[in-house]
């Protein structure tokens, strides 16, 4: 089937041939010039002033507008198809026995999609009907498609946001007391897979936990759901949630990237012993929690480097210790916080240590680390989750 055949054969758009022309001869030559063409539709218009209404209910995929007619010019009626919503992407093409340069200039000025000298030949006649159909046929093929783009984007849009809105849910609440928390998230424009949590795991024991799924979409925060439900429920066979490494051993173990879409993540995952004072802690492929002592400025990183969650089987992870002095503040975060581009370069975690350096105030809280990280990228919107935790020992108390 040749390219002309198969537009021919468009069942959803037929090419559909308006004659705007106040002479029946002429209405009635044009139709016999279409009668081999059998799956085009043909109407014809011989009242100028019913031009614009007819071409509204027709439809047509090209309209053959006679130049010189009675009572009004058929340039005038091109004006108004130009200006009419539902015409104005309609193609043209002015029929006339004028041939002066001049008129078919002021045509194509009008917005004329073609000229020809009436009566012409029937083969170009087609060729010209055909070839204006099929780029206007395309043409509305094209708007749908791009209507149907539209609307799956703001059913994603909308999937995204309840995604995000359901991974914001399974946040815990800020904490109070001895050990305080605060935290600030905010999920990028695509749903990222940052999560993270805390909880007794018993009288003695404080977990601390945030992880960073892979990639960004409904299938990261899917599994970032799956790894804290797992976490916060205990629910790894034969591990001590208060021994660190084994913890991460056995999620390499359940989500390996294989079974999970090649989906992996990092986390930072550390015990606190209020009774000894000292943080255990693990971490695989994640950035280092930084441990600030009171009255120093200079943090320490709390990082035990090894391969992200998933990515290889049997993988041990190394376990440290430290001790944790009375006032001392730790934040744990994800890559988010400062991978941001600032000045064409990509900002790093020395640059982004400054910022934390001095105690946070707590009228604006983690907020103003978030905003002072937007200010420097120049835009409030992040590319990954801004994820960032800020635990107070205050061992005293």
């Amino acid at each position: 089937m040749d390219e002309a055949t198969m537009a021919d054969n468009n069942p959803r758009y037929p090419v559909r041939v308006l004659l705007v022309d106040d002479q029946r001869m002429v209405g009635e030559a044009v139709r016999r010039m279409l009668l081999d063409e059998p799956s085009w539709i043909y109407q014809y218009c011989q009242h100028p002033g019913e031009a614009l209404a007819t071409a509204e209910a027709f439809q047509p995929t090209v309209i053959l507008q006679d130049l010189v007619m009675p009572g009004i010019d058929g340039l005038s009626l091109v004006d108004s198809y130009r200006t009419n919503p539902l015409l104005k992407d309609v193609p043209t093409i002015v029929l006339s026995s004028q041939e002066e340069p001049l008129v078919k200039a002021d045509a194509f000025s009008r917005g004329a999609h073609d000229y020809l000298v009436k009566l012409p030949d029937r083969i170009e006649l087609l060729a010209r009907i055909r070839h204006h159909s099929k780029g206007y046929i395309h043409l509305i093929e094209r708007n749908e498609a791009f209507r149907a783009l539209d609307e799956s984007q703001k059913v994603l849009a909308a999937e995204l946001s309840e995604a995000a809105d359901y991974v914001r849910s399974l946040l815990p609440e800020p904490l109070a007391g001895s050990i305080s928390v605060r935290w600030d998230f905010e999920s990028c424009s695509s749903v990222g897979g940052d999560s993270f949590g805390y909880f007794w795991i018993d009288d003695d024991h404080f977990a601390i936990y945030l992880l960073d799924v892979c990639g960004h979409g409904v299938g990261a925060a899917l599994l970032s759901v799956s790894v804290i439900n797992t976490i916060n429920g205990q629910t790894l066979r034969d591990v001590d949630f208060r021994e660190p490494d084994r913890v991460l051993e056995r999620l390499n173990d359940v989500f390996d990237m294989e079974r999970h879409n090649d989906m992996y993540f990092t986390i930072w995952y550390g015990v606190y012993n209020r009774h000894s004072a000292n943080l255990r802690y693990a971490t695989g492929g994640h950035p280092p929690a930084l441990l600030y002592a009171a009255g120093n400025p200079e943090p320490q990183q709390l990082v035990t480097p090894s391969m992200p969650i998933g990515t290889m089987l049997d993988m041990s992870y190394k376990v440290k210790d430290v001790q944790v002095e009375d006032g001392s503040r730790l934040y744990v975060f994800s890559d988010g916080v400062y991978e941001v581009q600032v000045n064409n370069e990509e900002m790093t975690l020395d640059d982004f240590i400054p910022l934390l350096s001095s105690p946070i105030d707590h009228l604006n809280g983690l907020l103003s680390i978030r905003d002072e990280v937007a200010k420097l990228q120049g835009f409030d919107q992040f590319e990954d989750d801004f994820s960032l935790m800020e635990i107070q020992f205050s061992i005293s108390a």
